[in-house]
């Protein structure tokens, strides 16, 4: 008999955790915590590992890039998931709206960019925080319906806009748009998936 994937990954983060409780007295915790859990997100995603890394070195190098150049002009989220990147936040003209784009685009590897950024005030400390919050709110929904593995699909909250993104089947891909586009607080959901039917 089949285990519900919730129960699979709650029986390997129990397991996880459980290893790191070993190791907590020689200080390996941290990473042996952070290896695991690498390790369960990478062997349940529909990305190779190669891709899974370079989507985090995407991430990390485009944002660098992106906050030395421009510093606090912009309040940028940059995103990528099969080399799929989104860039999401608030810049101060169409001018510096395109500048970041192309900052990103000279980190290299990226197949495609959806630039959403929106050309207006930047976002304060209160609603970074109710965006925060909405993720939680949505992936906690995903988790609750159980109706398609959650790592498959990736959240990113704007501006109460959920952006989803990931490789996921037309039915999981309206499963999730159906349970974000439903959380209270959520001003609209935009689809970026890439479609295996």
């Amino acid at each position: 008999m089949t285990q519900p994937t919730f129960t699979i990954i709650t029986r390997t983060a129990l397991a996880a955790m459980g290893l790191a409780a070993l190791f907590a007295t020689s200080g390996c915790a941290p990473i042996v915590i952070g290896g695991a859990v690498a390790a369960v997100a990478m062997t349940e995603d529909r990305r190779s590992t190669g891709v899974f890394i370079d989507d985090e070195n995407i991430e990390n190098r485009a944002t660098l890039k992106v906050k030395s150049r421009f510093g606090s002009q912009v309040h940028i989220n940059i995103t990528s998931y099969n080399l799929h990147v989104l860039i999401s936040g608030e810049v101060g003209s169409e001018a510096l709206k395109q500048q970041v784009e192309e900052e990103v685009r000279s980190t290299g590897k990226i197949t495609r960019i959806h630039n959403e950024l929106v050309v207006g005030p930047l976002a304060g400390v209160l609603a970074v925080s109710n965006d925060t919050r909405l993720t939680a709110l949505v992936k906690t929904r995903f988790l609750e319906a159980n109706r398609f593995q959650i790592n498959h699909v990736k959240v990113v909250t704007e501006a109460g806009v959920v952006f989803l993104m990931g490789i996921v089947r037309r039915a999981e891909a309206d499963a999730a748009s159906q349970l974000a586009s439903t959380t209270s607080g959520v001003r609209s959901v935009v689809r970026l998936f890439e479609y295996l039917d």
